[in-house]
């Protein structure tokens, strides 16, 4: 995402807590402005780690909350890329979003977007007759530092 769709993002986040009736708590909105800064998916624990090193005193507990709140809503999607560790990361309004490559040897995660993978799936989809409301896609493998190994 963009600077300007994260900005995007951030208000979007705010807004749509606040019409589903949620106050701004210190907790919820520090884990928006959070991930609103991050280029991809992370994990709770590197929120509260984001958090902590702002010397801002929110809990993991807390943290888990604000992400289930706002997976709840759509405003964020959760990843499972293996190591037990789910990740989540902003879903942007217009539907833009990009996948994902997972070294299995150092976790290292990286975006990636492919317009003729979408175009796959989209043909993918109009095959089978079914509506694909949404999809993520994970590759594992090795990535450039751990294939010398």
């Amino acid at each position: 995402m963009s600077t300007h769709a994260q900005t995007g993002w951030r208000e979007h986040a705010l807004e749509e807590l606040e019409r589903a009736g949620y106050r701004r708590g210190e907790a919820r909105s520090a884990v928006v402005d959070v991930l609103a800064r991050q280029p991809c998916a992370v994990t709770a624990q590197e929120i509260g780690d984001t958090l902590r090193r702002g010397r801002r005193t929110v809990g993991l507990a807390s943290v888990y909350r604000a992400l289930e709140v706002l997976s709840d809503l759509k405003l964020v999607q959760r990843l499972e890329m293996g190591q037990g560790v789910a990740r989540y990361e902003p879903l942007d309004p217009s539907g833009d979003h990009h996948h994902h490559l997972v070294c299995q040897l150092c976790g290292n995660v990286v975006p990636f977007d492919d317009p003729d993978l979408e175009s796959t799936i989209a043909r993918l989809s109009d095959r089978l007759e079914f509506d694909v409301d949404e999809h993520d896609v994970v590759l594992r493998g090795a990535c450039v530092a751990c294939r010398g190994r």
